[in-house]
């Protein structure tokens, strides 16, 4: 098992570069860590930690009290979590990073999703940009590590090679719902021949901001992890005026409990 960040070659690069997402099977981790990793990963799920916070939400459903969640998430885990604030794993998708966006880029822990087995649901065709705000321009990439193997069954991602070099596609909120904090995209016509990537456990993908991707729902019988790192360099105003309506016109129970936990 390999516990060195693995040099890219110059075509995984160039690969990055042209397509706006790059696929590394190899672990970034060993088995070892990756226990402990799933081991806190499972208990702050099953706490719901940070929910009065607004951290922990559901992503694909309305979050009511009481509902059965669609697609548990957890922002900053590893504020939860310690044993997510370092290791091998952080110190090796760092490196990779630096690979791929110079020296200046750095790698950290953003969210983690939960797909529950047999009902996680779709996470649906979208562009992490959006998401963010529309004042900003950025050169920043995520990077999707599962803690056991990603499959299409279970909700493996999915990218549109090229789509980093498009604007941010009109969002919504899922399903019209406004209530629902995750998004996606309006119109898929321009979702032709997507490239599936499956990967072993520890293994990792790296998208670019604008990247469109999709992971499917799980239909397996074991949960599927994942841990999503964030990593970029500085953003700048964006040169002109834009806007992102889906997110001013969201209503969602996570937003409530997050400003409420302010005051």
């Amino acid at each position: 098992m390999q516990t060195i960040a693995p040099t890219l070659t110059p075509e995984q690069i160039l690969f990055f570069h042209i397509n706006g997402f790059l696929s590394v099977p190899v672990p970034a981790t060993t088995p070892e860590e990756l226990e402990i990793m799933r081991l806190a990963y499972d208990r702050i799920f099953q706490e719901r930690a940070g929910r009065a916070q607004g951290d922990q939400f559901d992503l694909g459903g309305t979050d009511e009290e009481g509902t059965e969640e669609n697609l548990p998430q957890i922002l900053n885990p590893a504020k939860y979590a310690p044993e997510l604030k370092s290791g091998m794993f952080l110190n090796n998708l760092d490196a990779i990073v630096k690979q791929l966006l110079g020296s200046d880029a750095s790698a950290g822990v953003a969210h983690a999703i939960y797909k529950p087995a047999g009902h996680g649901a779709a996470t649906p065709w979208h562009q992490d940009e959006a998401y963010w705000n529309p004042d900003l321009q950025y050169k920043s990439v995520s990077i999707w590590m599962p803690l056991q193997e990603a499959t299409a069954e279970n909700g493996c991602l999915w990218f549109m090679p090229g789509s980093h070099e498009w604007e941010v596609l009109p969002h919504q909120s899922i399903g019209g719902d406004v209530r629902i904090h995750g998004l996606e995209m309006v119109d898929l016509t321009p979702i032709q021949n997507p490239v599936c990537c499956p990967l072993p456990p520890g293994g990792c993908t790296i998208h670019r901001n604008r990247t469109a991707h999709y992971a499917g729902p799980n239909t397996s019988s074991l949960p599927r992890r994942a841990l999503i790192l964030g990593a970029g360099l500085a953003a700048h105003p964006y040169p002109g005026k834009r806007s992102f309506p889906w997110n001013d016109i969201k209503r969602t129970p996570r937003e409530e409990r997050a400003a409420a936990a302010r005051t």
